[in-house]
């Protein structure tokens, strides 16, 4: 950390991951500002605490959408398993059709069985055999039906063997849904508590930080998060503001490259910070 002025840190990235307060390739999983390009060696402290602030405020802001997603990632959960669900009472209720269809013919068969044994035991008791003719014809009409609901019934028992099976494929699907969405609310929830410790911690180092700034400094800071959706701090990179990609006067430019003081973007009034090309050290 830069304790005064003067102070330098043993190397340019040593100073950035300690003035972030950050291990090293967090800043591209929570979006933040954060640079690990070497600086100048000499930063000014107000310039170093806007650029950690901006990180803390990068970081809260990432979490508190985190948690405002939750609640449709929790719907998205919800649809699947009411899906599945939805899934199983349609093929219990296409089976329980099958099923109350099946009794119907099977009622049907019986009326017909039971006036097929009449026909019979009253082709016993005919006398002419015009009689006898018009009764085997009965006769023959009856078992004709008796044939047609027994192929009817037989069709209904191999439908309601796959209606069972696929009955039996809703639940497993049911059961798998359950088990996912349990598990996943519980991801879910886990990451509820992680981004609101975030936001607790940042808001501690927030307020410990904002306790270092000037007022004046600050209250520039607070006016242009304000208006430009956050984010108030930019680099400075190939003569242009990397957020609203102006170009820089060369004489802003010059003075940025110095980061000896809060200078604003002339376009966007970010405060802009400058990061040199890394050098490398020739071997001794």
């Amino acid at each position: 950390m830069i304790e005064s002025s003067n102070a330098r840190p043993a190397t340019s990235r040593q100073w950035i991951v300690q003035s972030c307060g950050l291990v090293q390739g967090s800043a591209s999983r929570r979006g933040l500002c954060c640079f690990w390009a070497p600086l100048s060696r000499y930063v000014h402290p107000d310039l170093e605490r806007l650029i950690r602030l901006q990180n803390l405020d990068s970081a809260a802001d990432e979490a508190r959408r985190a948690i405002a997603a939750l609640p449709e990632r929790f719907g998205a959960l919800d649809a699947q398993l009411e899906g599945a669900k939805s899934d199983l009472a349609d093929a219990k209720s296409r089976l329980a059709a099958s099923q109350e269809a099946r009794r119907a013919i099977e009622k049907d068969l019986s009326v017909v069985q039971t006036r097929l044994s009449r026909f019979k035991d009253q082709l016993m008791e005919v006398k002419t055999n015009r009689e006898y003719t018009a009764m085997q014809k009965e006769i023959e009409t009856a078992q004709q039906e008796v044939q047609q609901f027994e192929e009817k019934i037989l069709e209904r028992m191999l439908e309601a063997d796959e209606l069972s099976a696929a009955v039996k494929s809703a639940e497993g699907r049911l059961a798998a849904a359950e088990r996912s969405t349990t598990a996943e609310r519980q991801t879910l929830d886990q990451e509820r508590q992680a981004m609101e410790a975030r936001l607790d911690e940042t808001g501690r180092a927030r307020e410990a930080l904002v306790a270092q700034l000037p007022s004046e400094t600050l209250a520039v800071f607070e006016k242009i998060s304000r208006t430009r959706k956050g984010v108030a701090v930019a680099e400075a990179r190939d003569g242009t503001c990397i957020v609203c990609h102006v170009r820089l006067r060369p004489q802003v430019l010059s003075e940025v490259r110095r980061n000896d003081r809060v200078i604003q973007c002339e376009s966007c009034q970010r405060i802009l910070y400058y990061v040199p090309p890394a050098t490398t050290q020739a071997p001794a």
